[in-house]
């Protein structure tokens, strides 16, 4: 068989550096639009919502297909995340509570 033009490893450096180039443009791009828009209290509560919306948007599917273990998980991270208010804090806490209650057989 004969080889094309570019090599495997060629073509995974090439989609690597495309990759890269492309999370930095779109990283680089947003922080260059919202350095020119004004901050309005209304935007500025959209933003601070923000990480917990997409840690909520990627955690409703498994629970919507999960059992009982994960309903109390949800409610490990809710009750985590109001009383320290940390997002990450609150996920940690009901990934430890997954860990003992898969442990426990639930």
């Amino acid at each position: 068989m004969s080889e094309g033009a570019l090599s495997a490893d060629t073509m995974f450096l090439i989609a690597v550096l495309g990759m890269a180039s492309v999370t930095y443009a779109l990283r680089a791009g947003g922080y260059w639009v919202m350095g020119r828009l004004t901050i309005t209290p209304k935007m500025r509560r959209g933003l601070e919502a923000l990480p917990g919306a997409i840690i909520v948007s990627t955690v409703l599917p498994i629970i919507l297909q999960g059992g009982l273990a994960v309903g109390l998980c949800l409610i490990v991270a809710a009750i985590v995340q109001l009383k320290v208010k940390k997002e990450y804090i609150a996920v940690f806490c009901a990934a430890v509570a997954a860990a003992g209650l898969r442990a426990a057989g639930l």
